[in-house]
């Protein structure tokens, strides 16, 4: 067997792992598992923001709409035809002629 074949085969059968420097090979394997579980919890917790901002999003343009509907009906109710005819419904009519300013003249 050639040299690579026997370290190939050396390392698909764990003898690193069992050497005489594999004190060493433990310490890099458990921090490349460490680094690796940091990656997944941190790729988790960047997923739950980004769920997060699409619920704030929708709850945005709900509002918004809501908002706009609610200006929208505020407006229709703040026009003089519209309050005329709520007025005329408790009762109370407009003038046909508009009112007329006295003037009183004070005689000396």
């Amino acid at each position: 067997m050639s040299k690579t074949k026997q370290t190939l085969y050396g390392i698909l059968k764990g003898n690193f792992l069992v050497d005489k420097d594999a004190q060493k090979n433990w310490g890099f394997i458990i921090f490349l598992t460490s680094l690796a579980l940091l990656m997944i919890g941190s790729s988790h917790n960047i997923d739950k923001k980004v769920q997060k901002i699409a619920n704030l999003n929708k709850q945005k343009r709900e509002l918004r709409s809501e908002f706009v509907s609610t200006r929208s009906d505020l407006m229709k109710l703040k026009m003089e035809s519209s309050i005329i005819k709520e007025l005329e419904n408790n009762g109370f009519y407009t003038y046909i002629n508009p009112p007329q300013k006295i003037k009183v003249k004070i005689k000396d």
